[in-house]
């Protein structure tokens, strides 16, 4: 019995120890360098690959330029006001279309996960409208509000929604029916057990749902700057267009630099978020 116990003290001592190294300065700086490296070998390589297919002569210089002037060029562009103004504008355009999206899809996921007759009427149809491309919905938005921000707010929504709802349903699909009764035997019901025990329960599938109706939105976004270029409103889309109609490579490029870069960075914060949902649910494992 003394040696159980003694163990058992040990092994918490360790447990202690092993926590103030990861709270320490050094562990912090060990685990986002662990976190890191692997992002800056990747871009390493990627950076070599672009280099390599330029010297391989496959196209020439023209239409294809090595990193180091598309960078440059960069540069220049981030010193400009006009990117700055057309950078706001599309992320302003990206929040207003995700936030009505995230409206709808909410409500509509609330909706048909609540109310069966309801998801038997409509749920395969929400799983056909996310299998849309947002291209095939242009001609419709054009034809509604002709050529202006009300076209590609239609599509970012369509786009964004459809994703948002679904990842609500199937994480109140995936709540264990044992919770929802425990929740039952408390005196929770109706709306109130929605909202206090079913909800909660499946926010990680909802944020997953949250996560990729970005993706869509985003996407949709840069197909509708591409194609509904609006007077005197700038945009990354509108950027990337011109410079493929004046044929400037480099321009070309570090404009889609930029597009990938900022989706790059609002992933990372849907993955930090999710990771202390998943945290807080017990979904990690911690003593890796």
């Amino acid at each position: 019995m003394a040696t159980d116990g003694s163990r058992l003290d040990s092994e918490l001592a360790g447990l202690d120890a092993l926590e103030l190294a990861q709270a320490s300065p050094r562990g912090r700086l060990s685990r986002l360098w662990s976190s890191t490296w692997p992002k800056v070998a990747a871009v390493t390589l990627a950076l070599l690959a672009w280099q390599a297919l330029v010297w391989s002569g496959w196209r020439r210089e023209w239409v294809l330029p090595p990193p180091g002037p598309v960078f440059g060029e960069l540069a220049e562009q981030l010193r400009t006001a006009d990117f700055w103004r057309a950078a706001g504008v599309t992320t302003r355009r990206a929040l207003t279309g995700y936030l009505l999206a995230v409206a709808i899809g909410c409500a509509v996921g609330v909706a048909v996960a609540r109310l069966k007759p309801l998801r038997v009427a409509v749920g395969s149809l929400i799983t056909g409208l996310q299998t849309m491309p947002s291209i095939a919905w242009f001609p419709l938005a054009i034809l509604f509000f002709k050529l202006s921000e009300g076209a590609i707010l239609f599509v970012v929504v369509l786009g964004a929604a459809p994703s948002i709802a679904n990842g609500l349903i199937g994480g109140v699909d995936h709540v264990p029916p044992l919770l929802v009764r425990a929740g039952r035997t408390l005196g929770a019901s109706g709306l109130s057990l929605f909202r206090h025990v079913v909800l909660p329960a499946s926010l990680p599938s909802f944020v997953g749902g949250l996560k990729q109706g970005w993706a869509f939105a985003w996407r949709s976004l840069m197909a509708g700057e591409l194609i509904v270029i609006v007077a005197n409103r700038p945009s990354i889309g509108a950027n990337l267009q011109f410079a493929r109609v004046e044929a400037d490579s480099e321009r070309l490029l570090a404009t889609m630099i930029v597009i990938l870069v900022f989706g790059i960075l609002v992933d990372t914060a849907f993955g930090r978020a999710d990771g202390r949902i998943r945290s807080r649910y017990g979904l990690v494992d911690t003593a890796t």
